[in-house]
């Protein structure tokens, strides 16, 4: 897939890159930056009980449930709505399979969860380079077993699942919607992805064209990708349930929603899986944010950019789940 491009980048929402500007950015992550990236920035804690209740919105629990066979349990954090519930949002935190837990990124499904009536499932999946694939893929795809099989104690139908993710999450989302299919395992009502982190060929010609531009760039997707596969990272034999850019059948799919950024590295990967996904005569809606980067909408919530991406994932739950 390797392209030559123009050297000229993809021009930034002004909106969007103003609000990276005053953030600073971040700097391109190298494997000896993982420890210190994960130590967060100062203030940015993660959301309490307290904070993710909602003034008695949600019940919060943490729950140990099983992990895959002869690994760990698996950490699942559950967000009940006190009211009527209609189904489930299962949702994998991002962090380019390095960094992150299972508060990550779970406001946007809260608010989903808040205005349609879903329990909120966020998994705690082990990080690479110290578990390598199939671990994390892995750790996720039993979280959604336990979900399924516990969805009366929980209080959906377990036939109105939909896995989410942004970034990282979103590939493992799209992993654990094939394992899914493929091992015969939960039926799933939707997967939604946000800029979803799919081939760890990393050569795209998006990925070349805007190789390290202040979000998660070229040398981030390299550090990331290579921690989780080693040495097989680019080579023929990526399994994908880890890369599911290599899948070759993308038949039986649940609906899917995909949305990616015109100005990042993943643009080029995700609307190939959506047209695939298409071609394989499945249901796909994608999104092509203009000037938008990797994580606009969480480095610049209140852009006009930002606001529209996220309505727009709320309207095609909206249809999905109530339909």
């Amino acid at each position: 897939m390797t392209t030559t491009t123009t050297g000229s980048v993809t021009p930034f929402d002004p909106e969007a890159a103003a609000a990276l500007a005053a953030l600073g950015g971040s700097p391109p992550i190298t494997p000896d930056l993982i420890p210190v990236v994960r130590q967060g920035l100062p203030g940015q804690l993660p959301p309490s009980d307290e904070e993710l209740a909602r003034d008695g919105a949600f019940t919060v629990e943490e729950r140990s449930v099983p992990g895959p066979d002869g690994a760990p349990d698996v950490s699942l954090l559950i967000c009940r709505p006190t009211t009527t519930v209609t189904g489930a949002v299962y949702w994998i935190h991002g962090g380019g399979m390095v960094l992150g837990d299972n508060r990550g990124g779970i406001a946007e499904a809260l608010d989903w969860a808040q205005e349609f009536g879903l329990v909120v499932v966020s998994v705690e999946y082990r990080l690479a380079p110290e578990t390598p694939y199939p671990g994390p893929v892995e750790d996720c795809y039993a979280g959604l077993v336990w979900t399924a099989e516990h969805a009366g104690e929980l209080g959906f139908d377990p036939a109105r699942i939909v896995v989410a993710g942004a970034s990282a999450g979103g590939g493992l989302a799209a992993a654990v919607a094939l394992l899914a299919r493929d091992r015969r395992g939960p039926g799933l009502l939707g997967q939604l992805l946000i800029y979803p982190m799919l081939d760890d060929r990393n050569d795209s010609p998006s990925a070349v064209q805007m190789a390290d531009t202040g979000t998660w760039g070229r040398t981030a997707n390299d550090t990331g990708w290579t921690a989780l596969l080693g040495t097989a990272r680019g080579g023929p034999d990526v399994s994908p349930y880890a890369a599911p850019a290599r899948a070759q059948d993308l038949t039986g799919l649940p609906p899917t929603f995909v949305d990616v950024a015109s100005a990042e590295n993943f643009r080029d990967e995700d609307v190939a899986y959506a047209s695939r996904i298409w071609q394989a005569g499945g249901r796909a809606e994608l999104h092509v944010w203009p000037g938008g980067f990797h994580g606009f909408d969480v480095f610049a919530p209140q852009a006009a950019i930002s606001q529209a991406a996220r309505a727009v994932r709320r309207a095609w739950l909206s249809r999905l789940v109530q339909a």
